[in-house]
């Protein structure tokens, strides 16, 4: 009986311990700081806080401060006008459930939408109009890997929701083009709000789709393509081309002539990237967000540590 009571006490001593240590912990992070009050006012570089997952921002000419972090934890972050959207995976939920949230200029929520699958791409159309996102998903027969992607849309104006863009009819050489194990990910519009762009995969092939929205079909540009990032003036794209198993090339396609232009980073970059301006581009690479001149030219430039997700405010 005796060895018993002093193994109850060296259990609630252990759990005591463990509690005194994870509330000290906590207080060494940047959980224990005060939220701040983020809103999308002009020249600020938002980012989701890798320590953290809360959204955090800094002013894009004094990159190096110290960030100040909301309250908002996110997966994935984009902003564009006054309209933000936040994907939030609900843990613990099997199969994956995660939240698209939309925000509004205090990242207060206007609109939540709960859907299956954990968070891979976000971003908000330029005139802030469109949400739109690209989850993983389980469970399709055709998914050799064990997984798929999902790409849908909400209009914030109309509250219209597109769960998956699956249905858009896609012309391939003028012939339309089928296939059970078609995906779409990595979607990007255009200033009209109209013409967009997104990856198509099929058969183990990746290519470019220029789509028109309104009257609902696309057509491949080219091979080789993914998680397109159309830039402020709609002439080209970023995008990540493969090199080689697992590898990819951050590039640059313009729209008109379709030549390419590979970027001073080396490294694989497995991100959409964003236009900071016509002249940058920003993507998040080794925990961190990196600016790399659109045309070539340069080298990287490191804008924030433990960041991903970069959003710039105009």
């Amino acid at each position: 009986m005796k060895k018993l009571v002093l193994a109850l006490l060296g259990t609630v001593l252990l759990i005591a311990a463990a509690v005194v240590y994870t509330v000290s912990a906590r207080h060494d992070t940047a959980d224990a700081e005060p939220a701040a009050q983020l809103t999308l006012s002009p020249g600020q570089l938002l980012f989701r806080d890798t320590a953290t997952g809360r959204v955090g921002a800094v002013p894009l000419a004094e990159t190096g401060k110290k960030p100040q972090l909301s309250g908002l934890k996110c997966d994935r972050f984009a902003v564009a006008e006054q309209t933000a959207v936040c994907l939030a995976v609900r843990p613990g939920t099997l199969p994956a459930v995660t939240d698209v949230l939309v925000l509004d200029d205090h990242l207060a929520v206007r609109h939540t939408e709960s859907l299956p699958g954990t968070p891979s791409r976000a971003r908000v159309s330029p005139d802030g109009k469109r949400v739109y996102w690209t989850l993983f998903v389980t469970g399709d027969s055709y998914a050799q890997t064990g997984f798929s992607t999902r790409a849908g849309l909400y209009e914030v104006d109309t509250g219209r929701l597109v769960k998956t863009i699956e249905e858009l009819p896609v012309f391939k050489d003028d012939q339309r083009y089928f296939a059970p194990d078609v995906n779409y990910w990595g979607i990007t519009f255009a200033p009209d709000g109209n013409r967009f762009y997104a990856t198509l995969g099929s058969k183990g092939q990746t290519y470019l789709v220029e789509a028109d929205y309104r009257r609902y079909r696309g057509k491949t540009l080219r091979e080789n393509v993914e998680c397109p990032s159309l830039s402020p003036d709609a002439t080209r794209v970023a995008f990540k081309k493969k090199v080689g198993e697992g590898g990819w090339r951050l590039s640059v396609l313009d729209l008109k002539t379709m030549k390419e232009t590979e970027l001073a980073e080396q490294k694989s970059v497995d991100d959409q990237a964003l236009w900071q301006d016509d002249h940058t581009v920003l993507y998040g690479l080794d925990n961190a967000v990196w600016a790399v001149p659109a045309d070539g030219s340069g080298a990287p430039r490191k804008l924030a540590g433990n960041a991903a997700s970069p959003a710039v405010t105009g």
